[in-house]
């Protein structure tokens, strides 16, 4: 079964990946897990993501499109990256959530990946 395992990270987080000073222990950690993942030959597919900053959020409210640039203020943790990786059980999934680094500091969702039915038909 696939599932996407989702990395929120805190903002103490996100800062030490790019603080000179606590950067090389930080990639080392990800670089490690994602290097595990890979070798247990469990990943589909995966991005980290570019910081909070980086981000624009998009609704649409009375048919008007709303755009803020920036995470949101009362967030207190920002997706930082994701994988999908083909294990065969939640239990396995979760394993590999509670080895990533962030989950130490702030969480790691693990979430199935939705099979899509066939074009017109209800799920």
């Amino acid at each position: 079964m696939e599932y996407m395992l989702i990395f929120n990270e805190t903002d103490a987080d996100i800062a030490q990946g790019q603080d000179p000073a606590t950067a090389p222990a930080y990639w080392a950690a990800w670089n490690a897990y994602i290097g595990a993942m890979y070798g247990a030959g469990i990943v589909v597919s995966g991005n980290g993501l570019q910081p909070p900053h980086t981000a624009t959020h998009v609704r649409v409210r009375n048919g008007q499109r709303q755009v803020q640039d920036g995470p949101f203020a009362d967030t207190r943790e920002h997706l930082g990256g994701y994988f999908i990786v083909k294990v065969p059980s939640l239990d396995v999934a979760l394993e590999w959530a509670a080895r990533a680094p962030n989950s130490a500091t702030g969480t790691t969702e693990v979430r199935p990946v939705l099979d899509m039915p066939p074009e017109g038909h209800a799920a």
